[in-house]
């Protein structure tokens, strides 16, 4: 497909097909975007491109490691060399959840936390402003109730959380005055998808009580879409039956 027209969008932490990075990739496309689909396995991401493109959109498989400074370099650099529009969109969705008793947990496994949560998060935050610089645009960062309190075996998830939650804050207040926005979006609750229905099977006879891909996708597209007279930092969201 013809490319050289579209603006661009990128969603770094794209998994299964049924998971939220792949839900974002199919709605950016969807709105016309080109968008890259970055992840750690191209088998995973290679059929979402697949997807898009039989679906009348246009996509990009990326591997890129977000813990991995050259990886993410690379990947903008792929982004920038490409054809077409500005990058109008970027989606940070990296971090899976780390259980794990504090006092036994060993350093490495706190500092993956960390690395995996945050850090890539630094990396990732820091390329897509340089490359907003001028033109503007929008980026998003995925957060969980646990960016906003700690809980009793969730040490290094919990502080890797908050650590990012807070480097987003501070990367959006200084650079709201470029253009770009930046936000923090807070899903609790479980996400009805391949790893809630792997994990937890008894779940795909309870949708309900699951946070809804299609509800996720709107309120990042939302997000998106806001005039720069009213910006929205954080937006959290769970479902009718979630307790908070």
């Amino acid at each position: 497909m013809n490319t050289e027209s579209k603006e661009k969008a990128i969603v770094l932490g794209v998994g299964p097909e049924k998971g939220l990075g792949a839900a974002l990739c199919h709605r950016f496309a969807d709105e016309g975007l080109h968008v890259f689909v970055a992840g750690r396995t191209a088998e995973k991401i290679d059929q979402i491109v697949r997807s898009i493109d039989s679906n009348g959109g246009s996509a990009t498989p990326i591997v890129c490691d977000g813990t991995s400074e050259s990886d993410v370099k690379r990947l903008f650099s792929k982004v920038h060399e490409s054809e077409g529009g500005e990058l109008q969109l970027a989606v940070f969705n990296v971090g899976n959840n780390m259980p794990g008793p504090i006092r036994s947990m060993t350093a490495e496994y706190f500092e993956q936390a960390w690395r995996t949560v945050c850090f890539s998060g630094f990396l990732f935050g820091r390329e897509v402003v340089n490359a907003m610089q001028g033109a503007g645009g929008t980026l998003l960062f995925t957060g969980a109730s646990a960016s906003l309190r700690g809980k009793a075996n969730f040490g290094a998830f919990n502080s890797a959380k908050s650590a990012l939650r807070s480097y987003a804050q501070a990367l959006a207040k200084e650079h709201a005055p470029d253009g770009i926005h930046i936000g923090h979006v807070i899903v609790d609750g479980g996400i009805a998808g391949e790893k809630a229905f792997t994990k937890f099977p008894e779940m795909a006879q309870q949708p309900e009580k699951l946070v809804s891909l299609e509800g996720l996708a709107d309120a990042y597209w939302f997000l998106h879409q806001q005039q720069r007279q009213s910006w929205t930092f954080e937006l959290d969201l769970r479902t009718s039956l979630e307790s908070w």
